[in-house]
């Protein structure tokens, strides 16, 4: 039990986070629970994908690099993130809910942290309390960064007006959020010394960045009445 609400702490703190940073009009718990369910679903095909492009990979790339490149950004990064993206857009972007840019954020990360509670619980069974609090402040903030940049992008592309820069928008916000996981990953899976003094500076840069992104959707809230402009 203990291990289980070692995993289990930084996605609940974070939810919290991001809960209480939607200031102006709450989502209803049942919907961000269904965003949550839905990033747990996820991990289901991204298993069976990511086995195959594992063995993929192991047959094709020699170098360490090369594998590492394919490991982080298309076995790890694209598959995790496109599968979170993919229930996102079918499941919550039709959703009356989603009436706001910042409700982009809030879903995506439930989303996100879905998914990361799963995969944290089953690293932390496995390593023990040691392996939890490494991930507390690294690889499940990595999933919530992931999602938060994607629906930074994905709230702009929801009430976007023009078709164009709708797909744009969404496309940049997969594209965004495979990128940050993907540089994460490949300086783990590098195994290079110069690369790993970068590491921690990452996580701070990426973290500051999302809490940037954050902001700018909180403030200018259509339901903020502190914004002079509420058509934004």
């Amino acid at each position: 039990m203990s291990l289980f609400l070692i995993a289990l702490a930084p996605i609940l703190a974070i939810a919290l986070f991001i809960y209480y940073k939607d200031k102006h009009e709450k989502e209803p718990i049942k919907i961000l629970l269904l965003a949550f369910g839905l990033g747990i679903f996820s991990a289901l095909p991204v298993i069976f994908v990511e086995n195959y492009l594992s063995r993929k990979g192991a047959s094709t790339f020699i170098s360490i690099y090369q594998n590492a490149a394919w490991d982080a950004f298309v076995v790890a990064a694209f598959t995790e993130e496109f599968f979170k993206f993919l229930l996102l857009m079918l499941v919550i972007w039709p959703n009356k809910n989603f009436n706001e840019k910042f409700d982009g954020i809030v879903y995506a990360t439930m989303v996100s942290l879905g998914f990361a509670a799963l995969e944290n619980i089953l690293y932390v069974k496995n390593g023990g309390v040691d392996v939890g609090v490494i991930r507390a402040f690294t690889a499940v903030p990595l999933h919530a960064v992931c999602g938060i940049s994607m629906g930074f992008f994905i709230g702009f592309a929801k009430f976007s007006k023009n078709k164009a820069d709708k797909i744009l928008l969404i496309i940049t916000g997969l594209v965004v959020a495979i990128l940050i996981h993907g540089v994460y990953d490949f300086i783990l899976m590098a195994r290079n010394q110069v690369l790993l003094l970068v590491f921690v500076p990452y996580i701070f840069i990426i973290l500051y960045i999302a809490y940037k992104k954050i902001n700018i959707h909180s403030e200018n809230s259509r339901f903020n009445n502190n914004n002079n402009n509420s058509s934004i």
